[in-house]
């Protein structure tokens, strides 16, 4: 062999590993091409998976908020059966106390009293927890707090005004408990 023939020059080497690559080929290890396609793939799934992960993610934060904001109304709104059945009872001592306006003997003048600080005592415990009365008489019918009971003619009031309030309307932290029940001006 001559020299030239022991010393391999560079299109021998390029041969070589082109021989290898075939031959791992061959021996069943994948190509660059399905190298390039299993990444993609791999980046497919793990975009897939971020995104899932942001979206539940923003669930939990709105799940979150939600629970917070019905847990606020919880406690604020927690009396509204309370205020419901103490309303009634608010009525009749107001009745009574109508009732004993209009007679006046000295017998009656002490049932008024103590009914007028009963009810004091009443009204003071419902505006504790945030109840409100709504007595709307003389004022502009609002059908979101306003229940018409009926509709009258008057010549001294505008169309659409509260002439008389038949039943108080109730407000618990400015939700609408009761509607006043009024008779309206046509």
């Amino acid at each position: 062999m001559s020299e030239t023939e022991k010393q391999p020059g560079p299109e021998t080497e390029l041969e070589n590993s082109k021989g290898d690559s075939a031959e791992e080929n061959k021996q069943g290890e994948p190509a660059s091409e399905e190298l390039h396609l299993l990444l993609e793939d791999a980046r497919s799934k793990a975009d897939d998976h971020w995104n899932q992960v942001l979206r539940l993610q923003a669930e939990l934060e709105n799940l979150r908020k939600r629970n917070q904001r019905e847990l606020e109304n919880a406690h604020k709104y927690a009396l509204e059966k309370f205020t419901r059945e103490l309303l009634p009872v608010k009525d009749s001592l107001e009745m009574g106390l109508a009732a004993a306006t209009e007679e006046t003997d000295e017998s009656t003048a002490n049932l008024q009293e103590g009914t007028e600080l009963t009810l004091k005592m009443l009204q003071t415990a419902l505006e504790k927890f945030g109840v409100k009365e709504i007595n709307p008489e003389g004022q502009p019918f609002d059908p979101e707090l306003h229940q018409a009971m009926s509709a009258v003619p008057s010549e001294d009031a505008e169309p659409n005004t509260v002439l008389s309030v038949m039943q108080k309307g109730y407000l618990l932290n400015d939700r609408l408990i009761r509607p006043a029940m009024v008779i309206v001006t046509k």
